[in-house]
């Protein structure tokens, strides 16, 4: 008997090993399962943590949220990405969206807002409004709030509006040209368009126009053709700054032939 209650307490001693063994790995197992399940299911049901807004600091993080359709109740699951940029993108300061989802309870939202790339005015309720246009012609602010400096850096562009400005507006394509041109001289040599208090799309038939340019410290006018660039206008300011100094007589300098013409003043 005592041989055999020794054999016994033998095979069952590794017997019970493997049930405790076997215990452990099931409550290892559940309990993995219910981490997954808290990561994957529970925590992406939640309100979000954190949302992060960068780019266009004029516009109210609350409002952008508001717009977007976020509120304090959406979570991971919840939000769609497109749907998100969709709703952005149709505000007019607003060049381009994207929306990144951050597992399992954040989102940035990345805004590119739209340049100036030229200004008008516009009487509205009576009042001398400024008006911003972006590189495509489309009107993006009315008013110059968070604009000031771009206002007064920048010549008034006129003969293009015939109708009230709205936002989202888009000007004829045929001033597409002319936009491109001028964002690119106040990118090179923002110094260039300081130096003009305002240009006139002077329009002739089938949508051609000439610019009429009006300089700050001159009282001569300057025509041109459609084309504008940098180096047009440092002929154009050299040409003034010589008439100055000869104190020629002259009402306008004209260069849409290619070689400065000018009209003598009364």
């Amino acid at each position: 008997m005592r041989v055999f209650d020794e054999v016994a307490s033998r095979v069952s001693a590794p017997l019970s090993a493997e049930k405790i063994l076997k215990w452990v790995l099931i409550v290892a197992g559940a309990i993995l399962v219910g981490e997954l399940a808290l990561v994957l299911l529970v925590n992406p049901s939640l309100p979000l943590s954190k949302v992060e807004i960068t780019g266009i600091p004029e516009l109210d993080s609350r409002f952008v949220l508001a717009r977007a359709g976020i509120s304090k109740n959406s979570s991971y699951l919840s939000v769609n990405a497109h749907t998100v940029e969709r709703r952005l993108k149709s505000l007019a300061i607003v060049e381009s969206v994207r929306v990144v989802k951050h597992f399992p309870d954040s989102l940035s939202i990345i805004l590119v807002g739209r340049r100036v790339a030229a200004l008008s005015l516009a009487s509205i309720g009576n009042v001398m409004t400024p008006v911003f246009f972006d590189r495509q012609g489309t009107v993006f602010m009315i008013g110059s709030e968070g604009l000031e400096e771009a206002a007064l850096s920048m010549p008034i562009l006129s003969g293009v509006l015939n109708e009230a400005p709205y936002l989202g507006m888009q000007l004829p394509v045929a001033l597409n040209e002319l936009f491109a041109d001028l964002e690119m001289v106040r990118t090179d040599a923002p110094e260039l368009m300081a130096a003009f208090s305002e240009i006139e799309v002077s329009w002739k038939a089938f949508d051609a126009y000439d610019l009429i340019l009006y300089p700050v410290h001159s009282q001569i006018r300057v025509h041109l053709g459609a084309g504008l660039n940098a180096d047009t206008l440092r002929y154009t300011l050299l040409l003034l700054d010589v008439c100055r100094i000869k104190r020629y007589d002259i009402k306008e300098l004209d260069f849409r032939t290619g070689t400065a013409a000018y009209t003598i003043g009364k």
